[in-house]
């Protein structure tokens, strides 16, 4: 047995230092809980904008919408920047396998993004959101087939799909297809459905699903903050519905609501072997003389250079 934790809590809004230690005083909590990987919630370490549309109705953007961006860019981080660098040192303090959601900063496009972090050989991969949902697409550039990696994890081979990406097919099977043990799906999406989604995942993939999302008020944001709904002091933003499923649908953990908490599982690696008696989507249950998924995992660059050489 391998126990995994899953952190619900609210990031610290625009202020990625105060983020970052949160982050660290969590993982230190997590470990001690016993758990060997932990899961946090999309966006932790840089802000998820919930509300905010960034002065941009159509056909036109607002100069307080483009100060409000630059805020927000100012909170976001790098992949090599001090802030990662905190949480790798803490993973290696505790021993303890870390998948974090954050706002990564490259040139003049932010990524919703994960990173793996083992506590060993620090960042061993990182996954940006492929479709960003909505009015996300005016923040979040798109990444590409480059970042879907499965790693190795204490817990077992381990994958990331972020929020609303779940509701793609094509993507859970290419992730599927890696032979992943742990499903990771940080999400801001804290409806009742989402538990149900996530159950779903389980099954199709025979693998253990970790399921966080951030618990956070309105207060939690700076008084300036013009969100579109939520406004009222107290106001909960987000509400959480954290969760851990097993290959069979059950849930092993949560859904919580209304609260910061770390929820954490002891998962039997054997237990994927038993559910693939009777199917596994990339196997004997598939159809390949009919289906055929290609995942094209070439980095996509807007600009390259060929230098003269001779």
């Amino acid at each position: 047995m391998v126990k995994v934790a899953v952190v619900q809590a609210g990031s610290v809004p625009f202020d990625a230092v105060a983020s970052t230690e949160k982050t660290v005083r969590l993982i230190g909590e997590a470990a001690d809980g016993g758990a060997r990987t932990v899961l946090f919630p999309e966006a932790f370490l840089g802000t998820y904008p919930k509300g905010l549309t960034f002065g941009s109705p159509v056909g036109r953007r607002t100069e307080a919408g483009r100060a409000e961006y630059a805020r927000y860019a100012a909170g976001a981080v790098t992949l090599d920047g001090p802030e990662l660098a905190a949480v790798a040192e803490a993973a290696a303090e505790h021993d303890i396998f870390v998948v974090l959601g954050i706002i990564e900063k490259v040139g003049g496009t932010l990524y919703c993004t994960v990173v793996m972090i083992d506590p060993e050989r620090g960042r061993v991969g990182h996954h940006r959101k492929l479709m960003p949902t909505g009015a996300e697409r005016l923040v979040w550039g798109f990444g590409d087939g480059s970042t879907l990696p499965v790693v190795d994890s204490p817990a077992g081979r381990l994958g990331t799909v972020i929020c609303w990406e779940n509701y793609m097919p094509a993507l859970r099977q290419a992730m599927y297809g890696q032979q992943l043990d742990i499903y990771c799906a940080p999400t801001a999406d804290d409806r009742d459905t989402w538990a149900s989604s996530m159950q779903h995942v389980a099954l199709e993939g025979r693998c253990f699903v970790l399921s966080a999302c951030q618990y956070i008020t309105r207060d939690d944001y700076p008084e300036d903050y013009e969100a579109a709904f939520g406004a009222e002091p107290g106001s909960v933003l987000m509400r959480g519905g954290s969760m851990i499923v097993d290959p069979s649908g059950a849930v092993l953990a949560g859904p919580v609501y209304n609260e910061e908490t770390i929820l954490y599982a002891d998962l039997d690696p054997e237990m994927r072997a038993r559910w693939h008696l009777d199917f596994d989507a990339v196997g004997h249950y598939a159809r390949p003389d009919i289906f055929e998924l290609r995942v094209d995992r070439r980095p996509k660059q807007a600009v390259t250079f060929e230098d003269v050489t001779g």
